[in-house]
């Protein structure tokens, strides 16, 4: 992880950090760090053994020379994954294909290629060059990828020159074809255009015409096809680019066969299909135009999110506003944001009060107030004030980045239902072209005059209706989209499986605090006895428990300087273990504790006993107050459900998914707020290392997605089918987890279930539409309805055929971009 740091005086110092592992005590630390400091370049170096990383930092760093003095010392240096940006990939078997090649690279522990990014994201301690190499062999072009979140224009320029080209080349291509398509076809159809022909030109100057325009066509707009095809064919691994080179160089050298050596054939298969190739070339051409724009468009998640990132800030910098490059600013620079600007990195103001409009990690459309000691996000949009931040999160550690890199690597996983998927698509291109030379030989023995027309007509069409590509982009081009939906609504999937695992849960799990609750206990409940007023009671109250440590004190205290009362005084407080405390408050004596102590005190709670027990039911625990021996009130103390919660449930529930509760509240308080949410399971008085138990249990009644925050639910998400992370809690908790629900509202949670149902089975009708097109059309194409009905597909309209499945896949998949999360 190599990152270039600023310094003020703009000297070369690169700061490189290794994740090492093997690590056990401080001796370990003193050895690699004396290790690293011993390669030249090295100006410090400091080990950390709680995270198990190395930061070196020195001019002109080696990495390879850095990790090297680590293992040499007895440590192992956990390499971090490549990611290769790939050109030329056009269908399923080149996916694999590509994939085959770099598992094979030494060092290579993993390897996952998907087509609808062109990405490939590669584990394991090899070599880049290595990889780059590999994908050459087998015919395609790499470099390693740049980070989504890092503008480059050049390769946006590249994107665009690419779509350029192709666009040229198609327009080149059915400007070509056009004429020889109406001379050819346009005369077995009509009449007066085949007397036109013969009255003025005549047939066999048609013929040399269209051998000409067909000629240019397939060596401009079509040379692609051969380049790669011819070179996959000798490597015994044919792709698309070898079924339609093989497909249209047999159409292409049988007509020119018969324009100029008619004698060579015999006896009334002297015909011309000229237009087959040049239309296939151009129908393909097409279809991939087609293919490219559509794919743009099922990005457009990750485009989105580059855009939220500001170009320049205004950094403070000796007493003056410089507007700097984003790349510039550096953590603790001072930062001002202006009304209507995008806020440029993460931060924490100084100065200033202003709204902002946080929708873009929340989903929630309301803006936030921030002043002085607030957090702010990258990216967010600022309202009406102006304000100024200190910047605590740059570059690729901003939020946005974050958000981006997250979503970038869900996009390009690979769920378990497309291993399938690519086993039957490694070999269906080579069964494909057998099958087309089954066919010729079939029509060629057993077919009607002039046999060996109808064998290679056939075979032409079976070749180029079989191509693949609608396999290869039906799973992950309905990913992106997915999940480039899900960041809109707040949802980040973390890992792509995530999407395949969550569509099949029948039991969500909650941790109580903090998720389903506000985390923060708040005085809910005072009610005073007849000749007492509530302020007074309650500034007396809360005067003595802000002598006490306890949360339920904190919050009675919270609670009165909400209300801005002036505490008395307070003296000889005492704390009275079991039973409550006493002091003296404002010259009267305050004892307050639970019932009995009111009881030890010779008081009867019975006048409040109505309220005691509504608040029991309610899950909560009730407090009394006496002052100068009198009865004076009843309180309560208690941790809110958030306002999102209830209707969470009832999402959940709508959806026929049970739902539970793991907390370690007792079995009172747990239930009484279950009844009150309509929660089905408790587990309760769980302790923080019998989360995972619980969780085991609870996976009898079906597979379980767990909802928590905290630093000790992160062994609960990562034990759970799927975990799902409130975005608002833990970065520990967020790392172990599956699923990010950024904004912390928890009907996130049913809308991270219904997409994931949504985005699986819009992969299921593009898998069924991709296997029973080819299913339904190979033999068709092969001439199976020809015996009964005389029906035969022209190579033409298996062209077109072959366009449009690719074309119904992406725009099935594009349909998710619509999806709008059904509100219970």
């Amino acid at each position: 992880m190599n990152a270039p740091l600023k310094n003020i005086d703009a000297s070369p110092v690169m700061t490189i950090t290794l994740d090492v592992a093997g690590m056990t005590c401080a001796s370990c630390v003193v050895r690699v760090e004396r290790a690293l400091k011993a390669v030249p370049g090295v100006t410090s170096a400091a080990v950390n053994l709680a995270t198990e990383r190395a930061e070196i930092i020195g001019p002109a760093l080696d990495r390879a020379a850095l990790v090297k003095a680590v293992e040499d010392t007895g440590y192992d240096v956990a390499s971090p994954p490549v990611d290769l940006e790939i050109e030329g990939m056009t269908c399923a078997s080149c996916v694999a294909r590509v994939e085959r090649a770099l598992q094979s690279v030494p060092g290579v522990t993993g390897a996952t290629v998907n087509l609808a990014t062109e990405r490939a994201h590669v584990i394991g301690p090899a070599d880049p060059a290595a990889l780059i190499r590999a994908i050459s062999y087998v015919g395609y072009d790499a470099r390693l990828a740049t980070p989504a979140s890092a503008v480059s224009d050049e390769k946006t320029a590249r994107k665009a020159a690419e779509d350029g080209a192709l666009k040229r080349d198609l327009c080149i291509a059915a400007a070509l074809s056009l004429p020889v398509f109406l001379l050819e076809m346009g005369s077995h159809l009509f009449t007066w255009i085949h007397m036109a022909v013969m009255n003025t030109i005549g047939m066999q100057n048609s013929w040399y015409l269209q051998f000409a325009l067909t000629t240019a066509a397939l060596i401009g707009p079509g040379r692609r096809f051969y380049t790669k095809g011819f070179p996959a064919l000798t490597r015994l691994a044919p792709d698309m680019n070898s079924l339609v080179a093989v497909g249209t160089l047999a159409a292409y050298g049988y007509s020119v066969v018969a324009t100029f050596l008619p004698e060579l054939l015999p006896a009334g298969t002297v015909n011309v299909y000229y237009e087959a190739a040049a239309v296939i070339v151009t129908l393909i051409l097409l279809g991939r135009f087609l293919e490219a724009r559509a794919k743009g468009r099922t990005s457009e998640a990750i485009k989105r999110l580059v855009k939220l990132q500001a170009k320049t800030a205004r950094v403070i910098r000796d007493g003056t506003a410089l507007e700097v490059p984003i790349a510039d600013v550096r953590p603790r620079d001072l930062v001002e944001v202006r009304p209507g600007e995008r806020v440029p990195v993460d931060g924490e103001v100084t100065t200033g009060i202003s709204w902002i409009d946080e929708s873009m990690i929340s989903g929630e459309p309301l803006p936030v107030e921030k002043s002085a000691g607030s957090a702010v996000t990258g990216g967010t949009v600022n309202q009406t004030g102006a304000f100024t931040l200190r910047a605590t999160a740059v570059g690729e550690a901003t939020m946005l980045a974050q958000i981006i890199r997250m979503v970038e690597a869900a996009q390009g996983g690979k769920l378990p239902i497309q291993t399938l998927v690519d086993r039957v698509t490694m070999w269906f291109v080579p069964a494909v072209m057998a099958l087309a030379a089954l066919t010729f030989a079939v029509w060629l023995t057993f077919g009607p005059d002039p046999a060996l027309t109808f064998g290679l007509v056939n075979a032409v069409a079976v070749l180029i209706i079989a191509c693949p590509c609608a396999m290869g982009l039906a799973t992950p081009t309905s990913i992106m989209v997915g999940t480039g939906r899900g960041a809109e609504l707040g949802v980040l999937f973390r890992k792509g499986e995530a999407l395949q695992a969550l569509q099949s849960v029948s039991v969500v799990a909650f941790d109580k605090t903090g998720t389903l609750t506000e985390g923060k206990p708040r005085l809910t409940d005072l009610i005073v006895a007849p000749g007492f007023d509530r302020a007074p009671v309650l500034a007396a109250v809360a005067a003595v428990e802000a002598k006490s440590e306890h949360p339920i004190a904190r919050a009675i205290v919270a609670a009165a300087q909400e209300e801005g009362l002036k505490l008395p005084e307070v003296t000889e407080f005492a704390s009275l273990t079991g039973y409550g405390v006493v002091a003296q408050a404002g010259g009267s004596r305050v004892e307050i504790g639970a019932d009995r102590y009111m009881t030890k005190l010779g008081m009867d709670v019975a006048p409040f006993a109505d309220a005691a027990v509504r608040m029991a039911d309610e899950g909560k625990s009730p407090l009394y107050a006496a002052i100068d021996g009198t009865l004076a009130a009843i309180l309560a103390v208690a941790d809110p459900i958030k306002e999102t919660t209830p209707q969470a449930i009832r999402a959940l529930h709508a959806l026929d998914l049970k739902t539970a509760m793991i907390t370690g509240d007792n079995a009172r308080t747990a239930q009484a707020i279950a009844r009150q949410l309509g929660i089905d399971e408790v587990v309760a008085e769980v302790l923080p290392d019998g989360k995972v138990a619980a969780i085991k249990r609870l996976q009898a009644l079906g597979a379980l997605a767990y909802v928590g925050d905290g630093i000790n639910d992160a062994p609960a998400l990562a034990a759970a089918d799927v975990g799902l992370a409130v975005g608002t809690g833990t970065d520990i908790a967020i790392e172990a987890a599956d699923v990010v629900l950024m904004s912390g509202r928890l009907t996130a949670v049913s809308d991270a279930i219904a997409l994931s149902k949504a985005t699986m089975r819009n992969i299921r009708q593009n898998l069924f539409w991709a296997f029973a097109y080819n299913a339904a059309l190979i033999p068709v194409a092969a001439g199976a309805l020809w015996p009964a009905f005389g029906i035969l597909l022209s190579p033409v309209f298996a062209a077109g055929a072959m366009a449009l499945s690719s074309v119904f896949v992406l725009g099935n998949a594009l349909r998710l971009r619509r999806y709008i999360p059904t509100k219970a």
